[in-house]
């Protein structure tokens, strides 16, 4: 399966974050920008390089189009693989071409994005609307997103693939948003996804272990639901503290049918230093429960009808400290550019599983009998520049 799919949800989160440009405000939209992006993942294992091109162009005051090239590549072994001679070596490039238009108090956004690796290909058509109200006070948005992808497994090597394909899977996503002014320094949001997956959706290149004796482990494919349907709320508050500062604090509900439940809060908090620097911390910690069909281990060979051994599907926590910093240019303009901005994004995150066992290539247990619960930290580097005209 795709990397986006074999690895933490996180890093594509991270790799990706830096790049988004949202929707514009319903009556006035954003300057023209275009963005290069680099970031770089490194934990559990892996190690995952991010790449990126970004154009926004105003064709008028009301047609505003985005483009957007994006290419990750990935090398390493992760727990499943790591004392074996099993490295892998993929890449996903991703493309997508979104177009806003404003009429009076509303902002209309179409998009597409494909995404293909070697393994794995993915469509999304996208549409959204935002419109203001009450005297700008109060921004309404509502989304939808239809995903195709086409599953594949490559039974051969990195340099000489063999892929195989296994089936389509489907998803649709309905977002809903509120914002509202409270005050003069305070914002409050609240955000609602519903999402419903099917088709194949097991990932092809983790099994699930199980008993043959007291000493040794089988191995069997893992068979998930061929449905699945999520459900996240967001709130969040932002107050805008003396001497032009932020704070904001984020709070996230997650379950789906699986069983899953994740729950995130997380506190930011900015500081403009003089006219030419942006500051901000942030402390983010998640927490999740397993799906319904996982275990680390089964007491013998087809003992339920799913089977499901991905870690991302464990009992889970996960700690982040991040700290960005962000340092403006060419105020006065240079040629075509109003200004630009240079960004260094560093964060730290800290993973520890409760009921997944570090267990390298679903191999022995130690000579004690018990192992020790996975845990890792990863690192996240993201390094961009815009430039504005």
């Amino acid at each position: 399966m795709g990397m986006a799919a074999r690895f933490p949800a996180l890093c594509a989160c991270a790799l990706t974050a830096a790049l988004t440009v949202g929707a514009a405000h319903a009556d006035v939209l954003p300057d023209n920008r275009a963005d290069l992006f680099y970031s770089r993942y490194s934990g559990g294992g892996m190690v995952i390089d991010g790449y990126s091109a970004l154009v926004r162009e105003k064709f008028s005051d009301t047609v505003a189009v985005e483009a957007n090239y994006f290419v990750d590549r990935v090398s390493g072994a992760s727990i499943d693989a790591l004392s074996s001679a099993s490295v892998i070596k993929d890449e996903r490039q991703q493309k997508s071409l979104t177009v806003n238009w404003v009429h009076d108090k509303t902002t209309y956004t179409v998009g597409y994005t494909e995404s293909r690796e070697r393994d794995y290909i993915s469509y999304t058509p996208h549409f959204s609307l935002s419109q203001d109200m009450f005297g700008d006070l109060t921004t309404v948005t509502v989304g939808y997103s239809r995903t195709r992808d086409i599953v594949g497994e490559n039974e051969g090597t990195t340099y000489v693939p063999n892929v195989v394909w296994l089936g389509h899977a489907e998803s649709r996503a309905y977002d809903l948003g509120l914002s509202q002014i409270l005050t003069r320094n305070l914002i409050a949001g609240v955000t609602a996804d519903f999402i419903t997956d099917d088709g194949y959706l097991a990932n092809p290149y983790r099994v699930a272990r199980y008993f043959e004796s007291p000493t040794v482990f089988g191995k069997e494919n893992q068979r998930y639901p061929d449905t699945r349907t999520s459900t996240a709320v967001e709130g969040r508050l932002k107050y805008y503290l003396p001497y032009r500062a932020a704070a904001s604090v984020t709070y996230r509900y997650y379950r789906d049918t699986w069983g899953i439940v994740g729950k995130t809060a997380e506190v930011d908090y900015t500081q403009p230093f003089s006219n030419t620097w942006i500051f901000e911390g942030r402390v983010r910690y998640y927490t999740q429960g397993h799906a319904i069909f996982y275990s680390d281990l089964y007491p013998y060979a087809n003992s339920q009808n799913f089977l499901g051994r991905d870690q991302d599907l464990a009992a889970q926590t996960n700690t982040t400290l991040g700290a960005k910093a962000t340092y403006a240019f060419l105020a006065d303009g240079w040629k075509i550019f109003k200004r630009g901005t240079a960004t260094l994004d560093l964060s730290r995150i800290m993973f520890k599983y409760k009921d997944f066992d570090d267990v390298p290539d679903y191999g022995s247990y130690p000579s004690s009998g018990i192992a020790p619960q996975y845990q890792f930290n990863a690192t996240i580097y993201q390094v961009y520049l815009s430039m504005f005209w």
